[in-house]
């Protein structure tokens, strides 16, 4: 991979993304196979004291404080891949979050360990979650200082879109095991087989990302002096108007996710008493869209800005959160495809596609992996991880009613088109008054005096 700051080839930004990709697809693998086995398996396996409905929220409540430590790997493992570099936390987290997720596969039950089998089960997911708490953040980061601004939004949604590549990875995983397998088989043993098979996906990730160089920017820091000490700090110190207004922007797109691919599972078996075959293949078909229509928008937002696809996006899922739940309790399969596919290919996708882009326009390179990171997981704590947790909750509240859930889910899209619009940013095209560089294009490296006036290296080009 090319050495030289100045100059990037097509080659080294298809291989800084592949390289970032394929962790992202372990990241989501890992998360995605507990989000299907909560509401299938684990209620009784792990929880088996509870009746199903209070299983299943003591599942997710597990997911959920896995989700709690996070913030604390997304500013531990940023500080580290801003002062020591990006490729060297990327391997570290990948490392970490494919380990706990092999480790689940052989976890003992409650029946044979008693109270250390939830026990063992949370502190797995709260290793996973440390890990990934700077996995994404480090790929949009990597890919996207290779990347030209034109082409930014594009190769940085192909990162994003992966989270859908793990989901549908570990979907078809299931439904296969499932095929094959009785129902006392796959409780008894078929749902580990999923998350013991992600050793080799983890060994082809690893390789991967032993082979990549460090990124461009962040050499140009290093030549230039210019690593702060604790980037957590500085990041607040120059940037929080931007850190908290990127933390708001993502709260729709992590709700559709969450409320997708993990309430509607056990909310499709669960409450509408229909088969787990029916929820897998409306999890296959929704991470289908989430993979194509993810990149489209991240392109999109290339040409008419990342603001106006991300706002675009939660507007349509606002006016789609009603029929989404409507659709899913027609109990028709078709039906059911149809709005987990619409709402994860065009409601996740729109919002999704340009994220990584706009998180990553939003902040210099000397604190963008921990502005990025913390941004996105803190977010994930009051988001992700508690909406299964929240809309379970809320069915139950309802008796069986989704129409808690729907405002719910249109609130978070309400707050995330108030971070996209009052988002300042620091590097172009995200940028705007106020912020002035030497490159409007492709200016990345960063450095404001007092005055506000950008230093820099010279921008980078691909060819």
């Amino acid at each position: 991979m090319s050495a030289d700051v100045n100059e990037v080839t097509t080659g080294d930004l298809w291989r800084a993304t592949a390289g970032a990709a394929v962790g992202t697809i372990i990241e989501w693998y890992g998360f995605a196979l507990y989000g299907i086995v909560a509401g299938l398996v684990l209620n009784d396996l792990f929880f088996p004291t509870l009746d199903p409905a209070a299983g299943t929220l003591a599942a997710f409540a597990a997911f959920a404080v896995g989700s709690l430590v996070r913030p604390l790997g997304g500013i531990i493992l940023g500080n580290l891949g801003d002062r020591f570099g990006r490729k060297p936390v990327m391997i570290f987290a990948l490392t970490l979050m494919g380990v706990s997720t092999v480790l689940i596969g052989v976890l003992p039950t409650y029946d044979m360990v008693g109270v250390w089998a939830p026990i063992l089960l949370v502190v797995l997911l709260i290793a996973q979650g440390f890990g990934a708490g700077a996995e994404l953040a480090g790929g949009i980061t990597f890919i996207a200082e290779f990347a030209p601004a034109a082409r930014r939004g594009f190769f940085t949604a192909i990162a994003c879109a992966m989270t859908s590549g793990g989901l549908l990875l570990a979907s078809g995983a299931f439904a296969v095991i499932a095929a094959f397998t009785t129902d006392a088989e796959f409780a008894a043993w078929g749902w580990r087989v999923p998350f013991l098979a992600s050793a080799v996906f983890l060994a082809v990730a690893l390789y991967f990302r032993y082979r990549l160089s460090e990124t461009p920017a962040f050499i140009a820091e290093l030549e230039a002096k210019e690593i702060p000490k604790v980037p957590f700090l500085q990041v607040f110190r120059e940037r929080p108007r931007d850190l908290f207004m990127g933390f708001l922007s993502i709260s729709g797109l992590n709700a559709t996710g969450s409320i997708v691919d993990v309430f509607a599972v056990g909310f499709i078996v669960t409450t509408l008493g229909l088969s787990p075959d029916v929820a897998t293949i409306g999890l296959v078909a929704a991470a289908v869209a989430g993979m194509i229509c993810t990149p489209i928008f991240g392109a999109l937002s290339d040409r008419v800005g990342r603001r106006a696809v991300m706002i675009g996006g939660g507007i349509f899922m606002i006016l789609f959160a009603y029929p989404f739940f409507a659709l899913l309790e027609t109990k028709d399969t078709g039906l059911i495809i149809l709005a987990m596919s619409v709402a994860y290919g065009i409601g996740l996708g729109s919002t999704f596609g340009p994220q990584g882009a706009f998180l990553v326009e939003l902040f210099e390179t000397r604190f963008r992996l921990t502005g990025v990171a913390v941004a996105r997981e803190f977010n994930g704590v009051a988001v992700s991880g508690l909406t299964p947790l929240i809309a379970s909750a809320l069915i139950l509240f309802a008796g069986g009613g989704a129409g808690f859930v729907i405002a719910f889910l249109a609130f978070w899209q309400v707050v995330s088109i108030i971070g996209t619009v009052f988002a300042k940013g620091a590097v172009a095209p995200t940028k705007r008054k106020g912020f002035h560089t030497q490159n409007k294009d492709e200016q990345w490296s960063l450095s404001y005096d007092d005055s506000h006036e950008a230093v820099s290296p010279a921008p980078q080009h691909v060819k």
